[in-house]
């Protein structure tokens, strides 16, 4: 990655939700080559003890902003090359109970993260896109010119997100690439809330003894994708000289499915290792949620093909390596 990353050198990324999970990590990535970083953030998700050991680097600015404000998302852009747009309020089931307040964040902020982008010169605007937008397409694996119907609030707004960033590469020549990441995981994504993706919160569950409990009878499956595999297929999407990568959307997954229940399964087992009383707890069970899909596997083709992405961690050495920073920082 050092060769690629060299041709970032002298210039300026922004980060939006920069304190977030998947954003400290792309923050901590560029600054470790030396990059010059904007994080902007409102600290509704984000956390500051995410970046608080960024705040001494001389390459790195935090601007305290929120992206449903135009003038916040104008400053932030002023003197930027290029973008990873990861600020985004997640979670189904929070858009279900809050519609309205995810649509402001997703669908409005993102518009005037385009237009600040748009309207600073920007190079290159990367952003967070979701697996979410395959909604009721049953088929397997997801391939990206094929979705179905959205099953939620969330999931309208991530396709909407698609929507507005091709119109503004047609209508005002923006560069854009969208990553519809497939449930990421990795160090620094939050355990705690009533919204906590299920690996951390089984994790912290198993660490305190307590009884995780899986939605419906665990044969559900995901495509569980380690967070350093985001960050390679990001940092490929910034650097690509590929016209033909550009202006559209890709997979970012393992190419690999995994039920609920083999996950707390391999999750109980690599914590034993650490404390042998967690072989002990008991697996439980409850209803399925309202709009979560039974099954997602991604074709990763396109993204191998154009982005050179070429994913390091299986689920198995991700979660290995999960599990180690959580028994380590959440103890």
């Amino acid at each position: 990655m050092t060769a690629q990353l060299k041709k970032l050198e002298g210039k300026q990324v922004l980060v939006t939700g920069g304190a977030g999970f998947i954003g400290s990590n792309l923050c901590e990535t560029l600054l470790g080559y030396n990059i010059k970083v904007v994080c902007l953030d409102n600290f509704a998700t984000g956390k500051r003890e995410n970046v608080a050991p960024f705040l001494k680097n001389s390459n790195f600015k935090l601007i305290e902003g929120d992206i449903r404000r135009l003038e916040d998302c104008h400053t932030a852009c002023h003197g930027v090359d290029f973008i990873l747009h990861q600020a985004a309020l997640g979670s189904v089931p929070r858009s279900i109970k809050d519609p309205i307040t995810t649509n402001a964040v997703n669908v409005s902020g993102f518009l005037n993260m385009l237009v600040a982008a748009r309207d600073a010169g920007v190079k290159r605007f990367v952003y967070a896109a979701s697996s979410s937008t395959y909604g009721d397409h049953e088929a397997l694996p997801k391939v990206e010119d094929t979705i179905g119907n959205p099953l939620s609030p969330y999931a309208i707004t991530k396709y909407v997100n698609e929507l507005y960033a091709d119109i503004f590469k047609k209508t005002y020549n923006l560069d854009t690439i969208g990553l519809r990441y497939f449930n990421v995981f990795g160090k620094r994504q939050d355990p705690s809330g009533a919204y906590a993706a299920v690996i951390p919160k089984f994790v912290q569950q198993f660490i305190r003894h307590e009884s995780p409990v899986i939605n419906g009878d665990g044969s559900y499956s995901r495509d569980f994708t380690y967070i350093d595999n985001v960050i390679q297929i990001n940092m490929n999407a910034l650097t690509t000289n590929n016209v033909n990568a550009l202006n559209t959307v890709y997979n970012v997954a393992c190419g690999e499915r995994t039920t609920l229940i083999e996950l707390a399964t391999m999750l109980k087992t690599y914590l034993a290792q650490f404390d042998d009383a967690i072989n002990h707890i008991e697996i439980k069970h409850t209803e399925n949620r309202i709009g979560d899909i039974p099954h997602s596997l991604a074709s990763i083709d396109k993204a191998k093909t154009l982005l050179n992405y070429n994913p390091k961690y299986n689920v198995s050495a991700g979660l290995k390596e999960a599990v180690q920073w959580y028994w380590e920082n959440l103890k």
